[in-house]
């Protein structure tokens, strides 16, 4: 009898013990699919906060097309606030969370590449957008930047007018020295301006308004204020720097480039001190990015969405989709970001700019 109950024992012990290494292998199995195949999110790195568009359109117009072209696609979102070491750790983040793909605008392109590499290692998609960053990308989506300093330089020569000759002296303020796309801009305006105009004073300015304000406040005592021509600002924030430097010193009338349609700057436009901007339409932008992004997680084809090559810093040959620029003057603010809902009039003419908006029109 005492032997057939320790049997038993046993036997219900055994029972009980495959139970539970069955029960310990299916959680096992369950972990895994959980943090596998099922899973689809995607990364969106932002580089600043200074520059309003990135929180103001391109990353809602991500997420919305995100959500329109796959509904169970999840999105992580991060902005570096200008730090090249906190993008980095963003990175990681994504790497810890298990993303599957990143859209990122770097920082600084050559400094990220380790954390692209890092991601890259873990299976992750990388795709650059907006700046061609360094490393293993899979993709990248910007507009045709050479063309933008083109456009640039071509709006301040335009501007100039009859000023425009050898000896007119020009203030030449360009981006980030480590953003690839300041670079490029640069390019595509020297390649207009010179030969055309003396720029006779020319430093990066960061994409920071104050520092672009130093940057001319020292170009004025350089030069004399009496001597400047034109101003080439890289970008809008820098602009409203330079603008404030220009009054301050009681130079009025000469043309201020700029870029990203800012409304600051539109309104700059319209009270003329400013005299262009570069419009680069962020839906499209965000659009292409959330659609490579989606292909990507998707295992689909990204070749008719990416029809050319740009060469990365680091030597990487990058399949690119590229977007036209377009110049934003005075003449052209109804046609450019109005009728594409970038900005209302109402958003534009503010009692301030209520006359100067009746005069261009805008009413």
């Amino acid at each position: 009898m005492n032997t057939r109950v320790r049997r038993a024992a046993v036997a219900v012990v055994i029972s009980a013990l495959a139970v539970s290494a069955a029960a310990c292998g299916k959680a096992g199995d369950d972990d895994s699919d959980s943090g596998g195949s099922d899973a689809k999110t995607i990364g969106l790195l932002l580089p600043d906060s200074v520059t309003t568009r990135y929180a103001k359109f391109d990353k809602p117009y991500f997420d919305t097309k995100v959500k329109a072209l796959c509904a169970e696609c999840k999105l992580e979102y991060a902005n570096a606030a200008g730090s090249a070491a906190t993008q980095a750790q963003q990175v990681s983040s994504m790497i810890t969370k298990g993303v599957n793909v990143i859209a990122i605008s770097a920082v600084d392109s050559a400094a990220i590449k380790s954390s692209i590499q890092a991601a890259v290692d873990k299976g992750i998609k990388v795709i650059a957008y907006d700046r061609l960053a360094q490393g293993p990308v899979s993709a990248y989506v910007s507009f045709d930047n050479e063309k933008v300093g083109q456009l640039q330089g071509q709006s301040l020569l335009d501007s100039m007018g009859d000023k425009a000759t050898p000896k007119a002296k020009v203030v030449m303020i360009n981006g980030l020295a480590s953003d690839p796309n300041a670079a490029l801009f640069k390019k595509g305006a020297h390649s207009v301006l010179d030969g055309k105009v003396d720029i006779a004073y020319e430093q990066a300015g960061d994409w920071i308004d104050t520092v672009a304000a130093q940057k001319m406040s020292a170009a004025i005592t350089q030069i004399g204020a009496k001597n400047i021509a034109g101003v080439y600002s890289a970008n809008d924030a820098m602009a409203g720097g330079i603008a404030t430097v220009l009054k301050g010193a009681g130079i009025s009338s000469v043309p201020l480039t700029g870029q990203d349609a800012e409304l600051t700057s539109i309104q700059r436009i319209l009270a003329g001190t400013q005299s262009s901007t570069i419009y680069k339409a962020y839906k499209p932008e965000a659009e292409a990015a959330a659609q490579l992004s989606v292909n990507l997680i998707e295992d689909k084809d990204i070749k008719s969405l990416a029809t050319t090559t740009q060469t990365s810093g680091s030597g990487n040959k990058v399949p690119s989709q590229l977007l036209t620029p377009v110049t934003l003057t005075k003449d052209n603010i109804k046609d450019t970001v109005i009728k594409d809902k970038l900005y209302t009039v109402a958003d534009i003419c503010t009692a301030p700019y209520a006359a100067a908006c009746k005069s261009a029109g805008l009413e």
